[in-house]
Order: C-alpha cells, then structure tokens, then sequence
C-alpha cells in the first residue's frame, strides 16, 4: 500500500485575536520584563544557579575565569517570547533604544538603515544575555550529581565554558556596524560548534545508564538496590536537570538563530526564523513525507495519513520545530502500526486533526493511531531521557554516531528514547505542550497544543 496524504476540508472563520506584549529596553538592547516564572517541571531547587560561590573553581577553568562566569551567573536570564521576537526583528523597539528624533526619522525614511540598526539592538542584547545564559548552564552542569563526571556531559560543559568565555572577550556594548558583524562571526561560530550538543547529552544519558548498569556509579538514593533493580525513569533529579538544560539549550538556539536569520536576505512571511503564516496542514505534509520515507526504508510500507480540521489555518510560529514535533509523533505511529498489524498488512490509516476555534487560547493538533497502544504502567515512562527499549548494542551505535545536526531523518536519536521529551520540551518552549493517551490493545492518541497568540514567554529557571 503506498503511503500519501488525503485531505477533507472543514471549514472554520477565524478571527484573529491581539494581545501586546510590552518589552522595555537596557543599554543594549530590547529585553523582555523580568518576572520569576515557575513551572512545573522547573520546580525541583537542587542545583538552582542562585546559589553562587564565586571562589568555587569550575573544572579545567582558572580563578580568574570561574569567577568570570559566576559573576554572569548571579544574573536572571530574561524570558523573552515568540511576538517580542517578531516585534524586536520588525523594528517596533528601535525608539526604545535610539531615543534621537532625528535618529528615528532617518530609520522611518530608510529601511536599510532600520535593518542595521535592528541589528545592533538585537545583537547589544545578546552579548548581554547570552553570557548569562550560558553561565547558568555551566553551573548546573559542574553540580549535576552522576551525570557530572560523565566525559561526554564533560566535554559539553567546557563547550559552553568556551562560548561563554569568548563572548565576554568582546566589548560590552555594541554600537556601530563594525562592532556588529564581529558579534555575528563569534555568535556563528558557536552556533555551529554547539549543533552536536543534543547527541552529546545523549552520549552522557548512555554512559550514565552503563555506569549504574556496572557499579561504578551509584545513586545515593539507590544504592541498597542491585543495578538490574534500577528504574532509571524515576531518577527524578536527573530528569529536571535535563529538563532544565533542554529547554534552556532551545532557548539559546531560537536566539542566536533568530538573530542571523535577520542578517539573511528577507523572505516572504518570514521575520528570522519566524513564519507569521505557518501553516500546520503543510508542516504535516512534510513531516508526513519525512516518516513515510523513514518508515519505508525499515519495513517496505508505511500507513496512509488522513489530514482533517482546519487545513486552512496558519498562525506564527517556527516551522521548524513544529516539523521536529509532528516528525516524532507521526514516525512513532507508523512504526507502532506496522509493528502491531504485521508487514504486509492492511494498515489502518493515521488520523491527524487540527483543531482551532474562535475563542481557543491553543492551536491543538492530534494524532491518532490504531498501533496497539502503550501499556499503562510504561506511560509515566516514555517522558524519561533514561528509559528506552532499544537494544544495548544499537543504543552503543546510535550514540557513537557523529551528529552536528539539531534532528533530521537520519537521526540517531530515536533509539535513544529522546525523541518525545525533547518534543515536549519544544512544544513548552514557547508555552505550549504535549499530551499523549494511549488504549492499550488499540492505539494512541498524542496531542500537540500550541499557543495561537504568542505571548507566552520562555519557562527558563530563573
């Protein structure tokens, strides 16, 4: 049965609802307002970054630059959200910044001019920012329990140490043009060298797994219990430690991709990497294609896809990382599908719905499949960056495979049992979620909410 996408139009009419959301402005640049957000998977104050010693030595860094990054890290990192990026990369705060009359005359009469000096402002609040971002991140990375003093969590914290120490190596505030594009050479750099990381952390998932599985590491909270005993999902320290640096890590990438999105050439309903028309029924047909594909190449078939709802609908959002969401949803039920009915069987399609209201807060997208379920007690289960079913020798090559991308088809990630917390951190990034239910016996439900206005701001750990 060859796989494809059938399509039933319902039509809704939409109206568009608005809702402003202030930023105020710092020496350099547009930040959002600070404000303390808790959430509840940021609730745990183990390894919270407050708590700073600024003579503690990180490892493998001097005095003088331990306390470098401790002094950044005793500042809160400033949420920022998906219209206060659409506003900052349209201009709308450039008189925040630039105050002059004759200044913001000249900006109104001439858009290049407006492009540079948007530029400048984003840049000035990211040498800021990023700092801080990234020192948060070395912190909770040098104190993390077990995971610590695993050498690939190793290598990604001096990772960071490096961007963080190469950013305040650059001037404090940024003003002209010059200044501008060697912040853009220095934030590239580390935008390309910080691609692998999500693989990285994997590798340290993994190593941490075989450290417990042999005795070489032990939890304090499980160590009168044999290593064959160990439920790894329930190592809840762990989870809100990778919790925390997952969602942080989105954080970093959305900007610093925003702001050399911005140095491109324009492109039609774009601002960065910000589509203001994204189309969910689109980004489900590629996500369709890319899991058809996947699915193929393993078993020789893959389920039909059955689109209903809102085909119509389109609202801001990154498409890019809606597609890495429907991607892991989609690929997850074909597999179960042909799993459970058997190659060569007549598969039952996938149903996507794509639900939106007039007077809905969420854009809501479901997929549902008849792929024989989850059984209930491996539910709380499949949220965990520790569990996975896939065999050890495969989860030793997934993990020595050299990955410099974020996702992709040829990922080696989804062995890893990564694919649907990392899409949940997605989906909460900018105030969202994901959902899933599942019958056992029959199939799954997953459900994908998505602010429809795009004022929810950044949950990271203050």
């Amino acid at each position: 049965m060859a796989s494809g996408v059938t399509t039933r139009m319902i039509s809704f009419q939409a109206r568009r609802h608005s809702k402003l959301f202030f930023s105020r402005s710092s020496d350099s640049g547009v930040v959002g307002r600070r404000r303390n957000i808790q959430t509840r998977f940021f609730q745990s104050t183990s390894f919270r970054c407050l708590d700073n010693d600024s003579n503690t030595l990180i490892e493998g860094c001097s005095l003088q630059d331990s306390q470098a990054i401790h002094k950044q890290a005793l500042h809160p990192q400033t949420p920022i959200s998906l219209q206060t990026l659409m506003k900052t990369g349209r201009g709308e705060f450039l008189h925040r910044t630039w105050k002059d009359e004759t200044m913001q005359a000249q900006v109104k009469k001439n858009k290049k001019l407006a492009t540079r000096q948007v530029l400048i402002q984003v840049a000035g609040f990211l040498r800021r920012e990023l700092p801080i971002r990234l020192a948060h991140r070395i912190q909770d990375l040098d104190r993390v329990p077990m995971m610590k003093e695993q050498s690939s969590v190793k290598a990604v914290r001096e990772l960071y140490t490096k961007s963080c120490l190469e950013l305040l190596a650059l001037p404090e505030k940024i003003t002209n043009k010059e200044q501008e594009q060697e912040f853009a050479k220095a934030v590239e750099h580390i935008y390309e060298r910080h691609a692998g990381v999500l693989v990285q952390m994997a590798r340290g998932a993994f190593e941490l797994r075989q450290a417990i599985r042999e005795g070489t590491v032990k939890h304090p909270k499980i160590s009168n219990i044999t290593s064959q005993q160990i439920d790894f999902e329930k190592m809840e320290d762990t989870h809100d430690f990778l919790d925390r640096f997952y969602i942080c890590r989105i954080g970093i990438r959305v900007l610093i991709g925003q702001y050399l999105a911005l140095r491109q050439p324009p492109v039609d309903n774009y601002i960065g990497i910000i589509c203001s028309q994204t189309s969910p029924y689109e980004v489900v047909k590629r996500a369709v294609d890319d899991a058809a594909f996947m699915c193929t190449r393993k078993y020789g078939d893959a389920p039909e896809v059955i689109m209903t709802g809102r085909l119509d609908l389109t609202f801001p959002y990154v498409p890019t990382h809606l597609h890495y969401i429907l991607l892991e949803l989609l690929k997850n039920s074909m597999r179960a599908t042909v799993d459970w009915h058997g190659i060569d069987a007549d598969y039952p399609p996938i149903k996507v719905i794509i639900a939106d209201g007039d007077d809905n807060e969420d854009v809501v997208i479901k997929v549902s499949d008849e792929g024989g379920g989850i059984p209930r007690s491996n539910m709380k289960k499949i949220w965990s960056y520790l569990f996975t079913t896939a065999d050890p020798t495969i989860q030793e090559g997934m993990v020595a495979f050299n990955e410099n991308v974020d996702h992709a088809i040829d990922s080696p990630l989804a062995g890893l049992g990564y694919g649907l917390p990392i899409s949940r951190s997605y989906c909460r990034y900018f105030g969202g979620d994901l959902s899933v239910m599942s019958m056992e016996g029959h199939g799954t439900d997953a459900f994908v909410y998505l602010t429809r206005l795009g004022n929810r701001r950044e949950p990271v750990p203050i």
